[in-house]
């Protein structure tokens, strides 16, 4: 099994006014390919900055960030931006696609700007929106899609580019409990089968408990449970 992220000593502060917040506190997690692992906490505790650190949108204070076995911590911007559109995929509360783009096309764009040749980006559009329930709405525009609709084509969107890590935050957490359950089941079914490893930061207990681990935010640290 390989490891796919590993994050060491991630320290993380935030200055407001004249204090100072400690996010993170020696944060310590590694992730193996085809593994799942739902990240959970309290509103404010981090997980979006943490998601951001591991997915090098954000800079830590201290510590590394291993993606693939390569240390990112120290970077340049350009070295950053590839690995995220050659290794990393998105997915987030909301969906942002492009609305004057159909489902297939929102889907085939980020193939096309990594270099994808169009017929290649649309069969592996296709594919994903298929597996997603989507076969009969991949020429529909975002505003004729449903939200769930909307948010299955953003998860289509984040597999595009066959990423080995997936970072979603609260990636259903705008939809209704029972398209939420339904969106959620086709993510994980998805994510398994490409051998994604995915973390995903989740408010929902009952659906972190279809995931294979959940690590806990707590006191600046990740804590397995």
């Amino acid at each position: 099994m390989e490891t796919i992220l590993e994050l060491k000593g991630i320290h993380r502060t935030y200055t407001q006014g004249t204090a100072t917040l400690e996010v993170f506190a020696d944060a310590n997690l590694s992730l193996n390919s085809g593994e799942v692992v739902a990240l959970v906490g309290p509103s404010g505790s981090g997980k979006s900055s943490l998601l951001h650190i591991a997915g090098l949108l954000e800079a830590a204070d201290r510590g590394q960030i291993f993606i693939m076995n390569k240390d990112y911590s120290t970077a340049k911007d350009a070295a950053k931006t590839g690995a995220r559109r050659d290794l990393v995929g998105f997915i987030y509360q909301f969906h942002h696609l492009l609305p004057e783009l159909n489902a297939l096309e929102n889907v085939s764009m980020p193939q096309m700007i990594a270099g994808a040749k169009k017929s290649k980006a649309n069969e592996r559009s296709a594919y994903l929106l298929e597996s997603l329930g989507l076969a009969q709405r991949i020429t529909h525009r975002p505003a004729e899609l449903s939200g769930g609709e909307q948010q299955r084509v953003a998860i289509a969107r984040s597999l595009a580019n066959r990423p080995k890590l997936l970072l979603a935050d609260e990636p259903t957490g705008n939809l209704d409990p029972e398209t939420a359950d339904l969106v959620y089941g086709e993510l994980l079914s998805l994510v398994r089968s490409e051998g994604i490893a995915a973390l995903i930061a989740t408010h929902n207990p009952e659906l972190a408990a279809r995931i294979d681990r959940t690590v806990l935010m707590q006191g600046g640290q990740l804590v397995s449970t």
